[in-house]
């Protein structure tokens, strides 16, 4: 009896090893760009106003939004591309971002702030959800992060897009982070593409001592690059690492080039407040500087129908740029 159950336990560890060899050899047959895992979280949050944001009050409607966390193959602690959409939402224009920055070794967190709060897109009413309110839950989705056994914490940077291109450019700021972040980390670098620029808050120079590269388009008449280039000039005369990449042939989203587009089309009834000028006002309200009255999106100065459109040549360089700026971060070899 003693001889046959060796006899079985030998065949059951031979079996056992042919499939973990197998396993290896499917994980190393495996494309770069594919995740070795994939884990979806539960983040906790908050539906908070501009003011209360800008005031640290956290009375506010609880709500859970979600993370998308792809571990990148590799092993031990990895870096993270935390990835913030715009207002349409996750789309298909965070993909291209997401599957190259895997293949470089990179986990990838992209952040739904939407759905958990019965929200698909904002664009055609940009008041049902605050303008500082994604900021909140990119610190929220840090918290995560940074205990996370397979994260890097010190190399965690920020991306993303319009809307989200604001939230990751305004998370920079050292008050933001005093007030909001609780987890005991910082980014290590900010990319927000195409942001909103036309906010001045108090001490918003104040920013991390990390990198943040911005990515726009000259025509692009969602968000205009003229706010940025005027923010972009306060932050170098405070002597903070920024750089602004300008692509004179590029509309807003122009990065969905990476997924061949190439067409600009108008944004059908967006709302755009790129001939508004904003200011943090006293309590935190956001006031029309050129009104002198609290800022809301039925202001003469919010106009509608910008244009969006892909640029595939842009848009690589763009990733190319990016992906120079990410290896030389987090010391890539």
């Amino acid at each position: 009896m003693r001889t046959g159950m060796r006899a079985a336990m030998a065949a059951w560890i031979f079996c056992i090893g042919i499939w973990l060899a197998g396993v290896a050899a499917h994980a190393q047959s495996m494309p770069k760009d594919v995740a070795a895992r994939v884990e979806l979280y539960p983040i906790p949050s908050l539906t908070i106003s501009d003011r209360q944001f800008l005031n640290g009050d956290a009375d506010g409607k609880p709500v859970t939004v979600a993370g998308e966390l792809r571990i990148a193959q590799g092993t031990g602690r990895l870096p993270v591309v935390v990835l913030m959409h715009g207002s349409s939402g996750v789309g298909a224009s965070i993909e291209p971002w997401v599957h190259h920055f895997n293949a470089m070794g990179i986990s990838t967190f992209v952040i739904d702030g939407f759905s958990g709060r019965g929200l698909t897109v904002v664009g055609p009413n940009q008041a049902l959800l605050g303008r500082l309110n994604l900021i909140l839950d990119i610190y929220r989705s840090l918290d995560i992060l940074a205990k996370h056994p397979r994260v890097d914490p010190e190399r965690i940077v920020l991306m993303g897009f319009s809307r989200g291109g604001q939230a990751a450019l305004y998370a920079s700021l050292d008050r933001f982070n005093r007030l909001w972040n609780k987890s005991g980390v910082q980014f290590a670098g900010y990319i927000p593409f195409y942001p909103d620029c036309s906010t001045h808050y108090l001490t918003d120079t104040e920013v991390a001592v990390r990198p943040i590269r911005i990515f726009h388009g000259t025509p692009d008449d969602y968000n205009p690059v003229t706010s940025c280039k005027a923010y972009v000039a306060r932050l170098k005369d405070a002597h903070r690492d920024v750089v602004l990449t300008e692509y004179p042939d590029s509309q807003h989203a122009f990065d969905s080039g990476l997924l061949g587009v190439s067409s600009v089309v108008v944004s059908a009834n967006a709302q755009t407040a790129r001939h508004c000028h904003l200011t943090e006002g006293e309590g935190g309200v956001l006031m029309n500087a050129d009104t002198q009255a609290p800022f809301t999106y039925k202001d003469a100065c919010i106009e509608l129908n910008p244009h969006v459109g892909g640029n595939p040549a842009t848009a690589e360089q763009a990733r190319k740029a990016v992906t120079e700026f990410l290896q030389a971060l987090f010391k890539l070899g």
